[in-house]
């Protein structure tokens, strides 16, 4: 009898539904016709010839073992489970809202929308253009504003992107005034963005705010982040008159009923549109918006689709303004932004069109109502709710000690709501709220089990200054598609008018396109991981938690170096946190000087827009006519600013796709001459498991998670673009005032969230735990081998 050796019964016992197989699409004996046609033996020949030796990994990267799809499915379900998904009455701008089923299975869950790639040739992207030009047209009309772009990343990015705008038309003035009553979140990423920019950041309180003549923008927030609806007119009129502009920060819910800004003086309104049925995904993704005047449009960032006609004179839609500073003023930009938040700002305008304007304002009165009756139930209590007008939002004044008990008898409810640590707590009411909850805050802020809905104070409507009266989403396609048999046409239309990766290959543009696996999209949707608020206490977040780690950990191991921040929500963000924790690092050494930043002629366009914004100066380096980088010119250059060298930014391998043999010796003339090494992930894709940036000799690098690891596109966003640094570096890396999130030194707030956009993030760490470390490397090398 023979005995079958362990590792035959191991191999015989694997799970068969293993993944590496299912992801890599060249099968063995394709691979071996593409290296026959190459003249190369093997795929580890083909790596020897293409990757420069010096740099290789010499061991295979340290990651856990892979697993079979099923089995890996099961273990994330126990993570999910270690989320306590709690009501949420938090806000700060985030919400629970109804996805409507008919826009989540079709567009949320469909590959036909989520693997589209960015709408760079209008003629296969027309679906994508008429949502987002809808997206566009809904946003103005709500903020009474002409001129909408495609959406920006975040509510707190996109006020900062704003503040930009305004510095634009200052006409050289560097003070920016930020009311007080704004949310937490937003002034933290407007203070980063300040301060990389040279902006004087001051807070205000709007009721006495002075606006001297020194100061070139004010930013509001309407409903403030406390619930109070104010009269900004006056403050409007008084800003303009000192030649500042003014920013406002709406909820696009709340303008339903609400004057919208574009009518009281606002020059920018800016926000998210979450609450259109995205779901909260502990933070993210979600679709920020802003508005501007039209004479601002040559400022305004991001992308704009407009609508042509063809020879026939059908529409046609095209990206109209699509400015690109970063390609157009590379050494001058105000932005880094490249792209959006498309898949997202699809749902909000698909949820736009599905309510139409008569069933948004439906769903914004019935929110308020909630809120009326939840006030005049408090004021039973003789609890102090304020006296301004409110829209979904109440700040609950209580006796002294009384907020910790009425937060223990909440969370003993599931419950959540907010602390503002003064004694009084917030509670606010949303899309999903039900008239049982009233019931049940009434009860836990002390009313008696049996009390009855209470019906609103009189007055609870809103009248002049504060109510709308002008109509908006008007276009016959806000008013025709409210049956789900109209709207699942209406999608599935659009769809068809575009490519993607259901159909073909997008060989296009930078960005590696990957499969998007079926069995890393399931977790996004799950209620454990959508349905979180990014500010619910640490002990309901556990699985969350248990997912960063993982991550961080694992990416950390690919590029090889200490520390990952996952803050970054997209690889232009991720650009502009991995150079301002160079800045902040040259600073801590006294070395503030250090504001030169060389960067290749050859380098993606938003190398040099991120080192503007980040405070740098830009000095371009030449290269060869190969497009590998000249390096007697760089040695010229970091010697000619060995005093003020601040950094290089690199893109490995090249934009030409190239790994430069001289990589090494471009790090180290640049850390001799005082520098440090930023390198573009965006190629990391013909990296991973053969060669790592920290080895090379970077000190930062972003990662592109919608390339190398697997997020959608989404036909242009979401992304993700977190860092890692050496371990120098990691005092720095960015920090959260909500969470506490980051050390003293930290470089600040570079996203709204802490974590981004976490409920996508369940998708690298389901990519990775599937491919282990031998299915990463031979992903990297069948990458390099269809290449050649």
């Amino acid at each position: 009898m023979t005995t079958t050796p362990a590792r035959v019964r191991a191999a015989l016992l694997a799970p068969c539904d293993t993944f590496p197989r299912r992801h890599i699409g060249p099968d063995a004996a394709e691979v071996g016709e593409m290296l026959s046609v190459l003249g190369v033996a093997s795929l580890d020949a083909l790596v020897d010839a293409t990757v420069p030796s010096a740099i290789r990994l010499a061991r295979p990267l340290q990651l856990p073992e892979p697993r079979g799809e099923h089995e890996l499915i099961d273990v994330l379900r126990g993570i999910a489970a270690r989320n306590e998904v709690f009501r949420s009455f938090i806000g700060m701008g985030y919400y629970d809202c109804i996805t409507p089923p008919v826009i989540q299975r079709n567009v949320l869950e469909s590959p036909g929308w989520y693997t589209q790639y960015t709408p760079y040739q209008a003629e296969i992207a027309q679906g994508r253009l008429e949502a987002l030009l809808n997206f566009q047209t809904m946003v103005a009309d709500l903020t009474g504003l002409p001129l909408a772009n495609a959406s920006l990343l975040d509510e707190g990015t996109a006020a900062a992107e704003a503040m930009a705008m305004c510095a634009a038309l200052g006409r050289g003035r560097k003070k920016f005034l930020a009311a007080g009553d704004c949310h937490p979140q937003t002034l933290a990423v407007v203070r980063t963005r300040a301060g990389s920019m040279g902006f004087e950041v001051v807070i205000v309180d709007p009721d006495q705010a002075e606006i001297t003549n020194d100061a070139f923008g004010i930013l509001l927030q309407y409903p403030t982040t406390d619930g109070r609806v104010v009269d900004y007119g006056p403050l409007a009129a008084r800003a303009h008159a000192a030649g500042a502009q003014v920013v406002v920060a709406a909820d696009l819910l709340a303008l339903t009923l609400l004057r919208p800004p574009g009518e009281f003086g606002a020059d920018i309104a800016v926000g998210s549109t979450q609450r259109f049925g995205v779901p909260l995904g502990f933070g993210g993704p979600h679709a920020a918006y802003l508005s501007t005047r039209d004479d601002h449009k040559r400022q305004i960032p991001g992308r704009l689709v407009g609508v042509s006609r063809d020879r026939d004179g059908r529409p046609a839609f095209r990206l109209a303004l699509q400015t690109r500073e970063q390609h157009i003023r590379r050494d001058k930009a105000t932005s880094n932004i490249c792209t959006a938040q498309v898949l997202l700002a699809i749902m909000a305008s698909m949820y736009g069109v599905y309510h139409g304007p008569e069933g948004l304002r439906a769903i914004a009165s019935r929110v308020h109502d909630l809120a009326a009756r939840l006030a005049a139930g408090l004021k039973r209590l003789g609890l102090d709710v304020g006296r301004t007008p409110f829209f979904d939002t109440l700040r609950v004044a209580l006796p002294k000690g009384e907020a910790a008990r009425v937060r223990e008898r909440a969370a003993r409810r599931r419950m959540n709501l907010r602390d503002y640590g003064d004694g009084s707590l917030g509670v606010s009411v949303d899309e999903a709220t039900l008239a049982s909850d009233v019931v049940a805050l009434l009860e836990v802020f002390g009313a008696a089990p049996d009390l009855a809905p209470i019906d609103p104070e009189d007055g609870a409507r809103f009248a002049a200054p504060h109510a709308r009266a002008t109509p908006y989403m008007t276009h016959e396609v806000f008013n025709r598609h409210h049956s789900e048999t109209e709207m699942l046409r209406y999608i599935h239309r659009l769809q068809a008018r575009d490519l993607s990766l259901t159909t073909s290959m997008i060989p296009l543009g930078s960005c590696t396109m990957k499969l998007n696996a079926t069995s890393e999209m399931l977790p996004v949707t799950w209620p454990e991981f959508g349905e979180m608020h990014p500010f619910a206490p640490a002990d309901q977040t556990k699985g969350y938690a248990l997912i960063f780690a993982d991550l961080e950990a694992w990416l950390a191991e690919i590029t090889g170096f200490a520390a990952v921040s996952l803050q970054p929500n997209a690889g232009s963000q991720g650009e502009y946190a991995g150079l301002l924790t160079i800045r902040a690092y040259q600073e801590s050494r006294g070395q503030s000087g250090r504001k030169v930043c060389l960067i290749p002629v050859s380098a993606h366009g938003t190398n040099p827009a991120s080192a503007v914004i980040a405070g740098f100066g830009v000095v371009v380096v030449a290269c060869e006519p190969n497009g590998n980088i000249d390096v007697a010119d760089l040695r010229r250059k970091a010697e000619e600013h060995r005093d003020d060298l601040g950094a290089l930014m690199v893109t490995y391998p090249s934009t030409y796709g190239v790994f430069e043999e001289s990589i090494r010796e471009v790090c180290e003339i640049v850390h001799a001459h005082g520098g440090q090494v930023y390198m573009d992930g965006a190629n990391m894709n013909a990296q991973v498991g053969l060669t790592r940036p920290g080895d090379i000799g970077a000190d930062v690098c972003h990662l592109n998670l919608h390339k190398t690891f697997c997020i959608p596109h989404g036909g242009g966003g979401p992304g993700m673009g977190p860092i890692g640094v050496a371990a120098h570096l990691a005092p720095f890396l960015p920090g959260h005032p909500v969470t506490h999130l980051g050390t003293k030194t930290s470089i600040g707030t570079v996203a709204a969230a802490p974590y981004g956009s976490p409920s996508i993030l369940t998708i690298p760490w389901v990519y990775i735990a599937l491919m282990g470390a031998s299915g990463l490397k031979r992903a990297t090398q069948v990458a390099i081998l269809n290449a050649n």
